[in-house]
């Protein structure tokens, strides 16, 4: 007879491993084609894929307090806009390149971690420069010029050859204009002498004159996320769904008007490019199947985040004080009421690799 202790400890054991492959098959190592590969990823925009670089500054838009963070790296609040992991460290982690991504501002970063890769995002950039300056934000505009003062880090710590070399190589990611849309036009309404088709126009005027000097300086592999559905974010259905908290039609209408145009903006952008290409990458779509199809993931809840009572809390508003925070995380697609949980990045973002890393890396396609 197998005594209770020993029981105990195989039943341990087998939960252990269970977990630890449960783990290594949510984030897949992606194998690159012969002769090509990613020395960095480099990543601009805003709070979905800003590591901390906020941390220090005077603005609202934080995310380096609990409960942000509580299952990062031991309950760390690194300044991530999430409960875990946020895409571009599990992009990083899917490339082989390493673990996490770090923020450029990150004061402990080393020699190493410039070589591989830094994101510039700030929480609540946006392609619209009152964006940034209405949540104190660091620009789009201060984002490249970060990106430039990392050319000459880089330049130093590994000389002028291989610093052209990480520039040509590199993958870049721009993510951003979720936060015009939601906050600036919407929220703020300082943009209402435009209609949607205009300022549609202008953010895609933006975007497209921030791609175009990043292949300038050299970056010939460029991903543009587009817009999610930013009517069905829980802060949004709050604010303008209505007393049953519906999806709000007429926002998620101008995220995909502004995808669309987006994605004409960028094929323009890439007929005149030289041996490089910037590539739309679709979140849209795979983020409202997930919203409108949770039991096949497991989620129980989707109008709501994790997050205090979910319906309006971020940020500030989300903070270790709120004794409504849920229990279960993997229960809910959004964290807070404005971003996904990590569980739900894992769902939408290993896909994306698989998808689209061939477009960034090869002519037309094909490696």
């Amino acid at each position: 007879m197998v005594s209770f202790a020993l029981k105990t400890s195989i039943s341990l054991t087998i939960f252990s491993i269970c977990t630890l492959v449960q783990l290594i098959q949510s984030i897949p190592v992606i194998k690159l084609p012969p002769n090509i590969k990613i020395p960095a990823v480099l990543v601009f925009g805003d709070s979905i894929v800003d590591p901390g670089n906020n941390n220090n500054m005077v603005t609202l838009a934080k995310g380096n307090y609990l409960p942000y963070g509580r299952d990062f790296e031991g309950g760390n609040p690194s300044g991530r806009f999430s409960n875990g992991k946020i895409p571009t460290d599990l992009i990083v982690e899917a490339l082989g390149i390493k673990e996490l991504l770090p923020a450029y501002n990150d004061p402990s970063l080393g020699p190493n971690d410039l070589l591989t890769g830094v994101s510039f995002a700030s929480g609540a950039a946006g392609y619209d420069p009152l964006t940034s300056k209405l949540a104190t934000a660091i620009s789009m505009d201060k984002q490249m010029d970060m990106f430039k003062a990392y050319l000459a880090k880089v330049t130093a710590i590994a000389g002028e050859e291989k610093a052209k070399s990480i520039l040509s190589e590199s993958v870049y990611l721009v993510v951003a204009g979720s936060d015009d849309l939601a906050n600036t036009y919407y929220g703020s309404k300082l943009r209402n002498n435009y209609d949607i088709p205009a300022y549609t126009d202008f953010m895609v005027q933006g975007a497209s004159s921030f791609i175009q000097e990043l292949y300038d300086l050299g970056a010939r592999r460029i991903g543009v996320l587009g817009t999610p559905p930013i009517g069905c974010l829980p802060s949004q259905r709050t604010l303008a769904g209505g007393k049953a908290r519906n999806c709000v039609e007429n926002y998620n209408e101008a995220a995909q008007l502004f995808n669309s145009k987006l994605t004409s903006a960028l094929d323009k952008l890439t007929s005149n490019f030289v041996h490089g290409r910037a590539i739309y990458v679709d979140i849209y779509n795979p983020l409202q199947y997930i919203i409108d199809h949770p039991d096949k993931y497991g989620f129980e809840e989707v109008t709501r985040g994790c997050c205090g009572t979910g319906t309006i809390e971020s940020t500030f508003l989300c903070n270790e004080l709120n004794p409504f925070t849920c229990d279960d995380v993997s229960k809910y697609v959004f964290w807070d009421s404005y971003h996904p949980t990590q569980k739900a990045y894992e769902l939408l973002f290993g896909p994306i690799v698989k998808k689209y890393l061939n477009s960034f890396l090869c002519d037309n396609g094909l490696c």
